[in-house]
C-alpha cells in the first residue's frame, strides 16, 4: 500500500467535506504518518476516515473528528498544549507539528500499557516536543500549567474545574461534552478571567474520560 499517496487522498477528501479548513491543520495531517499509530494489524486502514481499536476498549479517532478539533482548537506557534486522553499519541503528533519545534506538547493517557505505546508512536515518528504523563487527565498538569490549549479527547459530562483553571488567559479548551452516546464539541476561550462558552456544530461518540479512583 502506497502510505503517502492514501495519506494525501483522505486530506483532499477532508477538505472537500470542510472538515479541514486551515493550512497548518492540512500540514500537519499530511506530515504526520497515521501508519504508525494505529494497531499494526489495522495499518491498511489506516487512512480510511474511521476510528480504529486500539487496546482494552480504546480507539484512536476518526482523522475528521480529530480535524474538527483542531480547526476549533486553533493552535498557534510556540504555544503550550495539553491534550487529555492522548491514546496513542496520534493527535500528540499533530499538534507537535502545528506548534513548530519551539511550541510544547503534554499528553495525558490513563492506561500504563497505552501511554507506553504512545511513547513508542511518537518516538517512531520523530516528534521531539511532546511529553506522555500516566496520570488522571481530570486533573490536568498543574506543574507545567498554564496552557494556550487544551483538548479533551475523551466525552465528559462536564469540563473538569481542574482544566478549567489550567486554561491560561486568551486560552481555548476544547473537549466533546454530552451524554454517553451524544457530544457535541464544547468551546471555551478564556477572556479576562472568565469564560466564553460555545458549540461547534455536529454531534459525535468519544469513549468516555475515565478517573482514577
Amino acid at each position: 500500500m502506497n502510505f503517502e499517496l492514501e495519506r494525501k487522498s483522505l486530506v483532499e477528501r477532508m477538505k472537500s467535506e470542510g472538515a479541514v479548513k486551515s493550512k497548518e491543520v492540512e500540514n500537519s495531517f499530511l506530515a504526520v504518518k497515521r501508519e504508525l499509530f494505529v494497531n499494526p494489524s489495522m495499518q491498511n486502514s489506516a487512512y480510511a476516515d474511521d476510528a480504529l481499536p486500539l487496546i482494552k476498549g480504546q480507539t484512536i479517532s476518526q482523522p475528521s473528528t480529530i480535524a474538527a478539533m483542531l480547526e476549533n482548537l486553533q493552535v498557534r506557534k510556540d504555544q503550550k498544549v495539553l491534550e487529555i486522553g492522548s491514546g496513542c499519541g496520534y493527535v500528540l503528533a499533530l499538534l507537535s507539528k502545528i506548534a513548530g519545534s519551539k511550541g510544547k506538547v503534554f499528553g495525558i493517557e490513563l492506561l500504563p500499557e497505552l501511554a507506553e505505546i504512545s511513547k513508542k508512536n511518537l518516538k517512531n515518528a520523530g516528534v521531539k516536543n511532546a511529553k506522555v504523563f500516566c496520570a488522571d487527565g481530570s486533573k490536568g498538569l498543574s506543574e507545567q500549567a498554564p496552557f494556550d490549549r487544551i483538548l479533551i479527547s475523551a466525552a465528559c459530562a462536564k469540563v473538569p474545574d481542574a482544566l478549567v483553571e489550567q486554561l491560561a488567559e486568551g486560552g481555548i479548551l476544547v473537549a466533546p461534552v454530552g451524554a454517553a452516546f451524544s457530544q457535541q464539541l464544547e468551546i471555551l476561550e478564556k477572556k479576562n478571567g472568565e469564560l466564553l462558552q460555545s458549540f461547534a456544530p455536529g454531534f459525535y461518540v468519544f469513549v468516555p474520560l475515565k478517573f482514577r479512583e
